[in-house]
């Protein structure tokens, strides 16, 4: 259909309805876990029995320990928030290497290669957790019975988090900058080299501020994927809990608002850093040639 001409009523009517409903089904639910954040009453669901903040703050009196008061939670996140950020340094300087041996080199298997770099992205996240679990453990094994080593990296714990976590999200960045660098005129590194600048000149001021929009917006992702992660990390999590497990194990000993507020802040707080960092990201532009 021509844009410009005018739709049946019955087509902008049947329109209108589902994007309310598409929409409806996308934020009501995560609208009424923060409205009962804010509910007092002991229990995350209706009937509403009036507005209050003991879920965030706290109340002595009433025996309610608010999200800023539980050191359980906080430990959580705090933990999380490590996971993600060497989640996300590993999976953008993986994938940024990813992306030029994709986009740039030639060699043979190099189809295959590129499939098998993108093959974590369609295991289940159990699967892949149990597999990294199943072959860290027989190294493990293998190097205390052979040569007496006990390598408690590879048993299950924050560094076998990081490393399942990784193994999937890695694809998605290097999808993410070999689109980019895709599209990228080399000819502009061409005419850097005849003027007499270096790789390493070439590299840092014309193709990393060209590529700096991907390499942001693939930190921004695999932060947020890294950080709301749940079946990779239940298979692989040790003493020290990530905040999705410890929500989990808290919904099973019977949920409370202050889960409901942990929701809502990490809900804010996941839009503020991903349109911060979106927007940083999109308002660069790149360096003119040294």
């Amino acid at each position: 259909m021509i844009p410009s001409l005018p739709r049946p009523a019955w087509l902008r009517a049947g329109t209108t309805l589902y994007l309310a409903l598409f929409l409806a089904f996308l934020f009501l639910p995560l609208l009424v876990v923060a409205v009962f954040g804010f509910n007092d009453a002991p229990y995350p669901a209706p009937p509403w029995h009036g507005f209050t903040l003991d879920w965030f703050i706290g109340n002595e009196a009433k025996g309610r320990t608010g999200l800023f008061g539980d050191s359980e939670i906080l430990a959580s996140i705090w933990t999380s928030f490590t996971v993600a950020c060497w989640v996300t340094g590993l999976s953008v300087a993986v994938g940024t290497a990813n992306a030029f041996l994709i986009e740039r080199a030639r060699f043979p298997g190099k189809a295959a290669l590129s499939l098998l770099m993108l093959a974590p992205l369609v295991i289940p996240g159990v699967i892949l957790g149990i597999s990294i679990l199943a072959f860290a453990s027989r190294l493990a094994e293998f190097a205390d019975d052979t040569f007496g080593l006990e390598l408690e990296f590879l048993r299950p714990g924050l560094p076998l988090v990081v490393l399942g976590q990784f193994s999937y999200i890695v694809a998605i960045s290097t999808l993410t900058i070999s689109a980019r660098l895709k599209r990228f005129d080399r000819t502009l590194e061409e005419a850097a080299y005849n003027l007499g600048a270096s790789r390493a000149a070439v590299f840092r001021t014309i193709t990393v501020p060209y590529l700096r929009p991907a390499l942001i917006g693939s930190g921004a992702i695999a932060f947020l994927m890294s950080f709301e992660n749940f079946n990779t990390t239940l298979m692989l999590v040790g003493a020290d809990s990530p905040l999705t497990i410890m929500m989990y194990g808290r919904m099973r000993e019977g949920a409370t608002p202050v889960l409901n507020a942990v929701s809502l802040f990490l809900m804010v707080a996941s839009a503020l850093l991903a349109f911060t960092l979106m927007r940083g990201g999109s308002s660069q532009k790149p360096a003119p040639a040294a």
